[in-house]
């Protein structure tokens, strides 16, 4: 790394962070209703349209740590670390057949959250906590690692001093930077979020744009920068006795490049965030046309990937791989758009982390609070809860990045993927059929959270004994593969096997509070809401 603070990269920064800052703050009136609700501050009155959503759910997709991170597996081990373009495209026809339907009945139910849903579905409030206890555990290390971005970037531009440097100095300007977020966030809501994701998108499809150009130019042309990253992925399988890494994943890492790539497909509009934006929209169309032009993310993150093959041949040496694309923009970039590029990376940090915080907070107040402490809060109140735990997550997440190693921070992230793919049977089957038991369900969900936690447990790494990864031996068939996407398949068993049983043996099947037509219904179809099944509404749809 270079020495000393970079200061027209830091300037840069600055005045990008401050604007955001006032957009933040300024949200509170965009759009402000007369009424203090959690669809009002969480889900910004469920008002926007096709463009704030696509840029929202975007912001809230592609974060910066997918900015960091996904080029950092490519620097580290070669086209494994691809397997995140391949899941993003498949994700969007999985959502465009669930999405509407979660909109439309949430839309007529009222429901903030999954849980929400899955209560009013199943009629259990046993697996409705079971739906938001995971969400939360899923998002809290998912924020920590937007602080993780934000921190990347700061220690790049030599802010905060060296290792040496006093703990509170070293990380003042992170300590600011989650003090600024904590206070529009609280202030604003979803607002906050939704209006700063124009500018930090903006930032990054430019930054983008320009690296893809410029750098290879700057490095002699891609043949040149194919050349290189092969010759180091060479070498390493050379040192390590085995293929390790490569310009195109080896055959015998098959098993984990199609699991991780289906198992992040199914779990990434699991997680409570991807759940919050996608409510926020005023029409069930606004989803449908999102889901098709969302795609083009897809392709941003096929050139961002490219990064790291930039980076080895740019010669970037770094001990933590997650510095490697900021480390090649300063070496790279004019200072003034290094400025630009770790803004747009800082800001791709501060949207995600904003709705991740306010989507956990929503679960904690519909689905723990309202539903097992105070069931007659009113709207202000449930309002009020949340704000307070919008910033108490921050705070989590925080101690979190502050406290542990960043290397542990990164694996539970995984961990947390392994985790909220276990709801996928409960929120996406229960939008399509009645057919599933609610007590099945919750054992399923028991079982693959419990064989996908030891199995997390069991595996290691160079750095650490437990956590290392997210990959391990399928039971039975002895490839390799994504711990999540095996235990999902246990998980999909028991649930069937169950039902089969509970169905049997005539256990109470819950109250159903939906009918048909509400997993079609549009904006103006809201009507009354039922509060009992019509004949025939637990028989799926």
């Amino acid at each position: 790394m270079n020495g000393g603070v970079n200061g027209v990269a830091l300037t840069v920064f600055i005045i990008f962070f401050v604007a955001v800052t006032v957009m933040g703050f300024l949200a509170a009136r965009w759009r402000k209703a007369e009424n203090d609700s959690l669809d009002e501050w969480g889900l910004g009155g469920r008002s926007f349209g096709t463009w704030v959503t696509w840029f929202l759910l975007g912001g809230d997709l592609y974060t910066a740590y997918t900015f960091v991170a996904v080029p950092a597996a490519i620097y580290a081990a070669g086209a494994s670390g691809f397997f995140a373009v391949p899941y993003t495209i498949l994700v969007y026809p999985l959502i465009f057949t669930f999405l509407p339907r979660l909109w439309s009945v949430s839309h007529k139910h009222g429901y903030v959250t999954t849980s929400d849903f899955v209560r009013g579905r199943f009629g259990s409030k046993g697996l409705s906590l079971a739906v938001a206890v995971t969400g939360i555990l899923a998002t809290m290390p998912y924020i920590a690692l937007q602080l993780v971005g934000i921190q990347a970037v700061l220690d790049v531009m030599g802010v905060g001093g060296g290792e040496n440097t006093n703990w509170f100095i070293k990380d003042l300007p992170l300590l600011l930077a989650f003090g600024v977020l904590a206070a529009y966030t609280y202030s604003s809501g979803l607002r906050a979020p939704a209006l700063i994701a124009f500018v930090k998108d903006g930032l990054i499809y430019l930054v983008i744009a320009v690296a893809i150009i410029y750098i290879p130019i700057k490095l002699g042309g891609f043949e040149h920068i194919f050349a290189a990253a092969s010759d180091k992925f060479d070498a390493a399988n050379e040192t390590a006795g085995k293929p390790v890494a490569g310009l195109a994943p080896g055959s015998s890492g098959t098993w984990t490049y199609a699991t991780l790539a289906i198992g992040s497909a199914l779990a990434l509009f699991m997680y409570p965030h991807s759940i919050t934006a996608t409510l926020s929209s005023k029409s069930r169309n606004v989803i449908r046309r999102n889901t098709t032009i969302l795609p083009l993310y897809s392709l941003m993150l096929g050139f961002l990937a490219l990064l790291g093959f930039m980076a080895i041949a740019a010669g970037i040496k770094v001990q933590n791989g997650q510095l490697a694309i900021p480390q090649l923009f300063e070496d790279m970039f004019p200072d003034w758009f290094t400025g630009v590029a770790f803004a747009a990376i800082g800001i791709g940090a501060l949207v995600p982390a904003a709705i991740m915080s306010i989507a956990a907070a929503n679960l904690f107040t519909r689905n723990i609070y309202k539903d097992f402490i105070k069931p007659d809060a009113t709207p202000a109140q449930e309002t009020k809860v949340s704000k307070l735990v919008s910033l108490l997550v921050k705070v989590g997440a925080l101690a979190f990045v502050l406290t542990m190693d960043k290397t542990v921070a990164i694996n539970f992230q995984l961990l947390g993927g392994i985790w909220i793919l276990q709801t996928f049977p409960a929120l996406v089957g229960g939008l399509f059929t009645r057919w599933f038991h609610r007590w099945a369900l919750l054992a399923g969900w028991a079982v693959g959270m419990v064989y996908g936690t030891l199995a997390a447990w069991g595996v290691a790494s160079p750095t650490q004994k437990h956590f290392g990864g997210s990959s391990a031996e399928i039971p039975g068939i002895g490839e390799i593969g994504y711990i999540g996407f095996t235990a999902f398949v246990l998980n999909v068993v028991v649930t069937v096997v169950a039902t089969f049983v509970l169905k049997a043996l005539k256990a109470p099947d819950g109250v159903d509070e939906t009918t048909p037509a509400d997993y079609t219904a549009d904006a103006g179809d809201k009507g009354v809401q039922v509060d009992l099944p019509t004949v025939g509404a637990g028989t799926g749809h």
